[in-house]
């Protein structure tokens, strides 16, 4: 049975881009090791008879034809509901200008 160290935990924070506290480390230690046991449970069991299941419910995709339709708002009509200011036809917000 593989048991990751606190190193270990540590490390795998610092591949998802996590600072974990030492108490995180305490704490995700053993619920890392219980998942990682329990993966090696499931690899004990026999599954070369059993058929690939890609999708359980049956559901089938249904696709259409993308088409274009224009009769929504016009850009000058969307464009007129900003209260912001429009510069070469766009809404120019407060964070965009220096």
């Amino acid at each position: 049975m593989a048991t990751l160290s606190d190193d270990d935990v540590r490390h795998i924070g610092k591949l998802c881009r996590l600072n974990l506290t030492e108490a995180q480390v305490q704490k995700f230690g053993p619920e890392l090791n219980s998942i990682i046991t329990y993966i090696e449970k499931l690899q004990e069991v026999d599954t070369s008879n059993v058929e690939a299941t890609p999708q359980s419910t049956g559901i089938v995709n249904r696709f259409r034809e993308d088409v274009v339709v224009s009769d929504g708002p016009s850009r000058e009509e969307l464009l007129a509901t900003s209260p912001l200011p429009i510069v070469d036809n766009q809404i120019q917000t407060p964070s965009a200008h220096g």
